[in-house]
């Protein structure tokens, strides 16, 4: 699927209250130590060791036994370890780096399906094979352990009522992760959370800035028999008029391809000049190809060679970098197959091309960075862009605030 329905129209999102589950310090030792930054942001070498640590979060989200984890999330419940919150709640959540102030949003349950489904804009397209993976971990474990993350503009208004909420009410978890520190408040008075959530996304729709393949498989569950749990998800909202999040490239790495070799075979469809001073940021319109020792500039596509590789795809493609990564150079030039494994996401450039340096083989393609007008201007237009063609962050932390379905969670 490339395209949705096309969502101009304006409308209030609703983020629910619900009872959380959280770590007990207590019981689970210090936050800092059980948090993990989001799956998709993490190396297989990380996730095996923080699952030796015996309460740390991975052991839940990067588990390749979905009900064996769950199992595991029932006895931590059990003992204490982790703890339902007793009243239904919103959480203020801000990430700092050092003095500075990354973001501040509220999390809550969103309605994803149904009657009570609230707007939300989807701007990226999903890859149907890692849709079934997340439904089968979510099902298995019957817990929600990220939030989706969706940016919405208000034009500053949410945002300082958040800042003017918490700055007269305690904090009830802090952590630090990889830099960042992370705090949470919990609202449980009705009044305060209408005030808080008044007017969200009454401008413009929401945009999901992350979490497609999981909101996706939320939706194939909520429609399965018994699916009226997966009807809602965990979310968090954030304003981008007082806290705009940062937007980042995605860029592919091949490991089967010599880059030498892609770089000439992708002079027949674009302009290629090789970059002697080694690889370097992208510029806008541009592409760079890192491997062998070398580094390569890739611009103006060849107009034949674009439309064919475009063929049946949205007009607005062939002007977005993930998309002629993709479709022109990827499939069409180096007829590589979509298979797992064939192309690599990478978040970091630099992790990137010191991939390919390391083993000695392989091609990494760097995109440049997209803007967030850009993204949603195609969104409302109801154009997808190509699965992992953007990162926003910075990503909440996985393990602070969890949703976990009663069956696990006993009062």
């Amino acid at each position: 699927m490339t395209t949705v329905p096309s969502r101009k129209a304006r409308a209030c999102v609703r983020l629910l209250p619900f009872r959380a589950v959280r770590y007990d310090p207590a019981q689970a030792g210090q936050l800092s130590a059980v948090l993990s930054p989001p799956h998709d942001d993490m190396s297989p070498a990380y996730a095996r060791a923080q699952r030796a640590r015996p309460h740390h979060i991975a052991r839940l989200l990067y588990s390749p036994a979905p009900r064996d984890a769950a199992g595991q999330l029932a006895r931590w419940l059990e003992r204490g370890v982790l703890r339902r919150d007793p009243e239904p709640s919103l959480y203020v959540y801000e990430q700092r780096l050092g003095p500075r102030l990354l973001q501040r949003g509220i999390i809550g349950e969103l309605a994803v399906t149904g009657a009570d489904a609230g707007p939300v804009l989807p701007h990226e397209d999903v890859q149907e094979h890692v849709v079934r993976q997340r439904a089968a971990h979510l099902n298995g474990l019957r817990a929600q352990l990220e939030p989706l993350l969706l940016t919405h503009r208000s034009g500053g208004a949410a945002g300082r009522r958040l800042e003017e909420w918490a700055s007269e009410h305690p904090r009830v978890a802090a952590a630090r992760l990889d830099g960042v520190t992370h705090h949470l408040w919990r609202c449980t008075d009705p009044a305060e959370q209408e005030f808080l959530t008044s007017g969200l996304g009454a401008r413009r729709i929401p945009l999901l800035a992350d979490g497609h393949h999981r909101l996706a498989a939320s939706r194939r569950l909520s429609r399965r028999r018994g699916g009226l749990p997966w009807m809602r998800n965990l979310a968090l909202l954030v304003d981008s008029a007082s806290t705009p999040l940062r937007l980042r490239p995605i860029h592919r790495l091949l490991p089967g391809l010599e880059a030498a070799k892609a770089a000439r075979a992708a002079s027949g469809v674009a302009r290629v000049r090789s970059l002697p001073s080694g690889p370097r940021p992208p510029r806008p319109g541009e592409l760079v190809l890192a491997g062998d020792g070398g580094a390569w500039s890739v611009t103006d596509p060849q107009p034949s060679a674009l439309s064919e590789a475009m063929a049946g795809l949205p007009e607005q493609w062939r002007g977005e970098p993930a998309a002629v990564t993709d479709r022109l150079l990827i499939t069409s030039c180096w007829s590589v197959p979509d298979l797992p494994g064939a192309v690599v996401h990478v978040h970091d450039a630099d992790r990137a091309v010191a991939a390919v340096a390391r083993q000695g083989a392989g091609t990494a393609v760097l995109l440049p960075t997209p803007t967030e007008n850009g993204i949603r201007d195609l969104a409302e237009q109801g154009v997808l862009l190509p699965r992992k063609s953007t990162s926003f962050g910075p990503k909440p932390a996985v393990g602070l605030v969890m949703r976990v379905l009663p069956r696990h969670a006993p009062d």
